[in-house]
């Protein structure tokens, strides 16, 4: 049985992958049809119909001859195939008696057309067949009108139209799932890829901060300690260990963020929580052991998105980085995260003159560039958009990420601004990580 089924399975995919064949296998099987049937006798509809009570003519067997093999071409020229076997058929009806079933080769040729063209063509040409067969067989025929020999036209030629109607129904049914299926296919592959490029840059800020934040604190710590390495040997200790503390805490920071490509379900993959404002604290304390004054303020302990609280952080460690770097000696800051609303606003100030004006934003010619800067004087700094760094626009792309702004720029009477305002509810789509940091309370 398996083999059997086999073997008709091979035979169907053979003829679909070979029309031609597959047309002329039907056109020989409707001529055997006809042929038979041309040799039975109906009768007068009160018996059953005898086999070889009658012979058929040699011109009938031409015209089933010449139909059957019209049918070859008929998914070329599915039209032009139909309007020869149709005339042929009506040739049979009126010139012979009894006629000969070459209408066969017409309710093929019919249901082509139907399943290969539209329904208002289907309606003109299913009913000018129909009729003019049935017409053609009521008035030359030597039977009753009322027979059902001649009904029977009427009823095939019906059906035909409807099935090859419903053929193609599906067959337009089944073309538009498999187009949504592969429109949809698309879509998910431009998502993925969408959200590949969402993740990139988002880890590409992240390597930023901490590169940033850790080795402008070790490249401070280093130059102190070469400074006073032969006369002041325990200052240059203290400053040493803070080199060290720093780039433990980068390449642990490192870790974490490079941890994020493993692939889900790595049992390598890191389990700490994002930096967020419940460890500003230990942030404000190395940049006190470098020498930057840095005063806090919280106006409430309410918990935060963990975007929006992963942002927070990230802005004030890049904001505390650029002062120090640029403020000047004897430069002060101040850090504020309140909330207003639906809204958390972050500040950092400072009092720095900068030097020679290298303040992040600062544009080659001396003025301030697009993200804001310092007094007049020297070229773009590296943190700046002028100067080809990713500092401010940096800090710009994770606030305007989450649906906030952030405004940096010279503060009257001295001294640099970074304000940025970030909703409460987050539009990144990222759910809240379990164990991030997620609260403003701040520690001192």
């Amino acid at each position: 049985m398996t083999t059997l089924s086999s073997g008709f399975a091979r035979a169907r995919r053979w003829l679909r992958d070979h029309p031609l064949a597959f047309d002329a296998t039907l056109a020989f099987c409707t001529l055997v049809a006809m042929i038979c049937s041309s040799f039975t006798d109906p009768g007068d509809g009160h018996g059953p119909p005898a086999f070889g009570a009658r012979t058929p003519e040699l011109f009938s067997v031409l015209l089933m001859t010449l139909t059957a093999a019209a049918l070859v071409l008929r998914r070329r020229r599915p039209m032009q195939v139909l309007a020869v076997t149709a005339a042929l058929a009506a040739v049979e009806y009126v010139l012979m008696d009894p006629p000969a079933p070459v209408v066969m080769s017409t309710v093929i040729a019919l249901y082509t057309v139907a399943s290969r063209t539209d329904r208002p063509t289907t309606w003109r040409v299913g009913l000018l067949t129909m009729g003019g067969l049935t017409a053609a067989a009521m008035v030359f025929g030597s039977t009753p009108w009322y027979s059902q020999e001649n009904f029977g036209v009427f009823a095939w030629t019906g059906l035909a139209s409807a099935a090859g109607d419903a053929v193609r129904s599906r067959r337009a049914f089944v073309d538009a799932i498999r187009e949504r299926a592969e429109r949809a296919e698309r879509t998910r592959e431009e998502e993925a890829r969408r959200r590949v490029a969402e993740e990139r840059l988002r880890i590409a800020r992240d390597l930023h901060d901490v590169v940033a934040h850790h080795i402008a604190l070790v490249n401070v710590q280093a130059g102190v300690a070469a400074h006073v390495m032969d006369k002041r040997p325990d200052q240059a200790k203290e400053a040493l260990a803070h080199v060290r503390d720093a780039s433990r805490s980068a390449l642990n920071e490192l870790r974490v963020t490079v941890g994020l490509l493993r692939q889900q379900g790595d049992p390598e993959a890191p389990t700490e929580p994002a930096p967020g404002l419940a460890v500003l604290g230990e942030l404000v304390a190395t940049f006190r052991n470098a020498g930057l004054p840095v005063e806090v303020a919280c106006a409430d302990r309410d918990r935060l998105p963990a975007a929006v609280d992963l942002a927070a952080y990230r802005v004030i460690q890049e904001a505390l980085t650029n002062v120090r770097k640029h403020a000047g000696a004897g430069a002060r800051a101040e850090v504020s995260v309140v909330r207003v609303g639906a809204t958390a606003e972050v500040t950092v100030l400072d009092n720095g003159r900068g030097s020679a004006g290298r303040r992040p934003g600062t544009g080659p010619a001396g003025g301030t560039g697009p993200d804001g800067g310092g007094p007049a004087g020297g070229p773009g700094d590296g943190d700046g958009q002028a100067g080809g760094g990713h500092g401010l626009v940096g800090m710009r792309e994770r606030v305007t990420a989450l649906g906030g702004a952030l405004t940096a720029g010279p503060r009257y009477g001295g001294g640099f601004r970074v304000h940025a305002i970030l909703p409460v509810e987050a539009r990144t789509g990222e759910p809240d990580r379990p164990g991030t940091a997620g609260g403003t309370g701040l520690r001192r």
